[in-house]
């Protein structure tokens, strides 16, 4: 029975824990950019719920999202899971 109480206990602190996490409130255009190369990309500002800001790149046509610079390797399909890993990470 106490094994099946501290799981329980476990279980609450990691939801509570996950629940309170920075989550993206707004994300904001900037600007349009260009590689040395020639390939462009466009530059966006996350909000997250803790006060704090994070940079978003969009490549593709906004089909490759990257959290930081232009030479970010943390990408992502969607807009929005950029903006969560964005957020989780400042």
């Amino acid at each position: 029975m106490n094994i099946l109480k501290f799981a329980a206990a476990t279980a609450l602190v990691l939801f509570s824990a996950y629940s309170f996490a920075a989550k993206p409130t707004s994300i904001v255009f900037k600007s349009n950019a260009e590689t040395n190369d020639g390939i462009a990309y466009s530059n966006y500002t996350v909000k997250c719920s803790n006060g704090k800001r994070a940079d978003l790149t969009a490549w593709n046509n906004r089909g490759k999202w990257c959290v930081g610079d232009a030479s970010s390797d943390a990408c992502e399909k969607k807009q929005i899971k950029a903006a969560k890993n964005a957020c989780k990470s400042s």
